[in-house]
């Protein structure tokens, strides 16, 4: 099978999985938890469970990384990363934003274990909207059939941006910081739940930067794919280059790629943080803007 019918192939899958997750979706789910406030539900283990037979059946040689446990042949040339729900406590709490994600890794043989390999196509499906968002290495990413490119924007101050807070441990997360600031030198600050979606966002031009903490391959696989082929910058906050093990991630449209990290190179030095106003400061503000 050629590299570029990969996606294809993927697409028809992440549908299927999508009209399984919004069959769940209409009639309510049991849901468990598996950690703190991390939300497992019937479907995240119904949807990998369709997903992981589609896929070998479709490519028996490839290998499977799933986020609810596959481990399949991940010595293979080419290797699958898998979210079968991202969005979960969304999607348990009914809240309407979550996707199917699946992304394809080439590892040419011999490369060594720990080293990345190229993502060479991925999909991230959102049922509820019927938004199939598709990227091919060299090829481009389209939305529905639509090129997809980042948006124009070229300031901060001009910009929507996105974030997301971990399921686990909040209070050892620094995102809240980051979120501060980045509130008062943006448009706005959203904050949707899925990671998939952010980054497709990006891809689209519906957002115009992305950045959160903790993410996992599953997560970013095919999102970093999108982003890239439709004209943005995946880094690290520094800068530095993306791998699929990082544990950061900043998407811009490359235009306020500079003014963001600088926020974050400000922020882990400590410097140029804003106190959070306190009431009577905050009415003065309202009082003086009217």
């Amino acid at each position: 099978m050629k590299k570029f019918e990969f996606a294809h192939v993927a697409e028809g899958i992440a549908r299927q999985a999508g009209a399984l997750l919004r069959g769940f979706y209409e009639k309510g789910v049991a849901t468990e938890y598996k950690g703190d406030v991390d939300l497992v539900t019937e479907a995240d283990r119904a949807s990998e469970k369709l997903i992981v037979e589609r896929l070998k059946a479709a490519f028996p040689h490839h290998g499977i990384y799933g986020e609810e446990g596959t481990r399949d042949r991940l010595e293979s040339e080419y290797r699958w990363y898998v979210d079968p729900l991202d969005g979960t406590t969304n999607f348990a709490h009914g809240f309407p934003a979550f996707c199917v994600i699946l992304g394809l890794e080439h590892r040419p043989l011999g490369l060594a274990a720990e080293a990345d390999g190229e993502i060479v196509a991925g999909v991230i499906y959102d049922p509820l909207r019927d938004e199939m968002f598709v990227a091919e290495r060299g090829r481009g990413a389209w939305l529905n059939g639509k090129q997809m490119k980042v948006s124009k924007i070229a300031t901060m101050g001009e910009s929507l941006t996105a974030t997301g807070f971990p399921s686990q441990k909040r209070h050892r997360s620094p995102n809240v910081h980051f979120y501060h600031e980045i509130t008062l030198r943006s448009h706005g600050v959203r904050r949707a739940g899925s990671a998939g979606l952010d980054l497709a966002y990006v891809a689209c031009g519906r957002i115009d930067g992305y950045w959160e903490f903790n993410l996992n391959p599953w997560d970013t696989s095919a999102g970093v794919l999108m982003v890239q082929e439709a004209g943005g910058t995946i880094t690290h906050f520094d800068g530095g280059d993306f791998t699929l093990d990082s544990r950061e991630v900043l998407a811009t449209n490359g235009l306020i790629f500079g003014e963001m990290k600088h926020v974050f190179v400000e922020l882990f030095a400590g410097r140029n943080l804003e106190p959070i106003p306190t009431p009577a400061e905050f009415a003065a503000t309202r009082a003086a803007s009217k």
